[in-house]
């Protein structure tokens, strides 16, 4: 698989003649090398650390080898079918050819090309098919595709028609996800939103979709020298994720006023039956919101703000805002409201353990993190290999395993809280299952060493306690909100870890906490008809434990619950 040694190669050699070509679109350099990546990552890698020249190398690049008997519908399905076409016994000749010389520098496809009735139906770095061998069979016959100029404007052919598929052919800018939607049409000549990313080929474990949304957010991580790189490189066992966008909206500067308790912010400007199904977020008094239009609708004004991190946009009840004094930053300042002492982040906090003392799955729940030897964690270097990690951590945990007494619910009790703080303590990411007290706090920021003893300086974390030491403390250990279930499931997917947190009403029943999952081949978020995530991959330990699902719609907008939140950790 091509890494970032590989992309910044193909920005060397090609940025310069791919940037002009791509004016007055919203297609950009790090979706063409993504393409290049998905389409012949695996062999231009390969010849390019074997000091293979350019020009030789955009030459070898042939592949798909794939005839009837393996599924090909389109023109050539087999040896028979392309000497059947006029001036077809010239085009095997080069087919059989070009595989046999890309085998020679390309060791795995040695054995295909020592058959002598297989051929190349793909050509070019961006792999045009040979079915266009019936219009165009002088591209493939002068072997134009050999020329990054023939092969690259194929390509921006294609994608210019994918764009008008989608609707996307007057717009200057796409999001990742949108750039990915156009390279599925690219792939397949179709893009259907209800099945997110999962479209195109299917390689054993991943769909084409979300291979070429990983390799678009790898090529932003990429630049060449002098320029800057619109992602950071991450470290192993860390995620890549954009940082949070920043509210678009220019209109009235306003602010909550609510006295009796926080704003609740809309998908519409309407309250819903019951009050809180339709609710986007709970905005605290004294929190700064930009208006959208200006216009009120029904006594809802649209507005805009930043919560935390999250982009939020919805519609807000004008009873309860007002103009702010002066224009001012829509988001709280973090950790700065609740906090015991302002501008102070204590240490991470644990159980003192005893030594020699193993905390196991098995066990009843109980204040320390696991320790079990062989447990697995999260240190890849690429998407996919974090999705796996991930992956392999939510079924070492197995959840409903019923010998897995740590998760199981009994004598009224759950353990949502200890559940999701495991998963997070394997993936890398702090999530406290004991937290300081508000004295031990206090001390600590005059300066004071205070000793971990539970029931004294430690508490235990209960759902509706991580809700507040998320908003209180989380930045400080990276977290951070996200504002839709689409972009929380898109942090997921690219081996993020997420949380849905939600906190009661009745401050002594429990909250819960569930963790966000990369989706799977047979585990997949759902969707509506436009492609937005309304339930995104859930994990949790509950009422109902289950390693992979996607529970109730919407279950963190019960009226039982006073307010919730998305959570990513990168």
């Amino acid at each position: 698989m091509p890494d970032r040694s590989d992309i910044l190669w193909f920005k060397t050699e090609f940025q310069s003649r791919i940037a002009p070509l791509l004016a007055g679109t919203a297609l950009t350099v790090d979706m063409i090398a993504a393409i290049a990546c998905q389409e012949t990552g695996h062999i231009w890698p390969v010849l390019r650390r074997k000091n293979i020249p350019t020009p030789r190398i955009l030459a070898l690049c042939v592949g798909d080898t794939l005839d009837a008997d393996k599924g090909r519908r389109a023109f050539p399905r087999t040896k028979a079918e392309l000497l059947s076409r006029s001036r077809g016994d010239q085009m095997f000749a080069i087919a059989h050819q070009a595989l046999v010389d890309m085998a020679a520098k390309v060791p795995g496809y040695a054995a295909v090309a020592a058959r002598p009735d297989k051929f190349c139906h793909g050509y070019g770095m961006f792999q045009r098919d040979l079915q266009f061998f019936v219009s165009d069979p002088d591209y493939f016959l002068e072997r134009r595709y050999e020329q990054f100029e023939e092969t690259l404007g194929q390509c921006l052919d294609e994608l210019r028609n994918a764009l008008r598929k989608l609707g996307f052919q007057n717009r200057t800018a796409l999001s990742d996800l949108e750039l990915a939607a156009v390279g599925i049409a690219y792939n397949t000549g179709g893009f259907k939103p209800a099945k997110g990313l999962k479209q195109g080929h299917f390689n054993g474990t991943s769909f084409y979709g979300e291979l070429l949304f990983d390799f678009i957010r790898l090529s932003r991580t990429v630049a060449l020298p002098g320029d800057t790189n619109t992602l950071a490189e991450p470290p192993p066992g860390v995620a890549i994720v954009p940082p949070p966008t920043s509210p678009s909206a220019r209109g009235q500067a306003l602010v909550v006023t609510t006295t009796d308790g926080m704003l609740r912010l809309r998908s519409a400007p309407l309250i819903s039956s019951p009050p809180q199904a339709n609710v986007v977020a709970n905005l605290p008094a004294g929190h700064g919101v930009r208006a959208v239009t200006g216009t009120a609708v029904k006594g809802f004004m649209e507005v805009e703000t930043e919560l935390f991190g999250a982009l939020l946009h919805g519609f807000a009840s004008m009873k309860f805002l007002a103009p702010a004094p002066v224009p001012r930053r829509a988001a709280l300042p973090r950790g700065a409201r609740a906090a015991p002492v302002p501008g102070f982040t204590p240490p991470a906090a644990s159980m003192p353990r005893s030594p020699g003392s193993v905390t196991r799955r098995r066990d009843l729940a109980n204040a320390h993190s696991l320790n079990e030897a062989g447990q697995p964690g999260r240190q890849g270097a690429t998407a996919e290999a974090l999705r796996a990690e991930l992956g392999a951590i939510v079924d070492w945990l197995a959840v409903d395993k019923p010998t897995h007494k740590r998760y199981q619910p009994r004598a009224g009790l759950t353990f949502c809280n200890i559940y999701s703080h495991d998963y997070c303590h394997l993936a890398g990411v702090y999530l406290p299952r004991v937290w300081w007290s508000t004295p031990a706090i206090v001390s600590m920021a005059g300066g004071a060493q205070v000793a971990p003893l539970i029931g004294n300086t430690l508490v235990e974390m209960r759902a509706n306690d991580l809700f507040r030491w998320l908003r209180d403390f989380g930045a400080g250990f990276g977290w951070r909100q996200t504002g839709t279930l689409t972009g929380l499931q898109q942090a997921a997917n690219q081996g993020a870890v997420g949380l849905i947190v939600a906190r009661r009403k009745e401050d002594g029943r429990s909250g819960h906490i569930v963790a966000v999952i990369p989706e799977t081949e047979g585990a997949s978020a759902r969707r509506n008809a436009a492609g937005e995530v309304i339930a995104p991959l859930q994990s949790q330990a509950g009422a109902r434990n289950f390693s992979r699902g996607t529970g109730k719609p919407g279950w963190w907008n019960g009226e039982e619950f006073a307010e919730s939140a998305f959570w990513i950790h990168a």
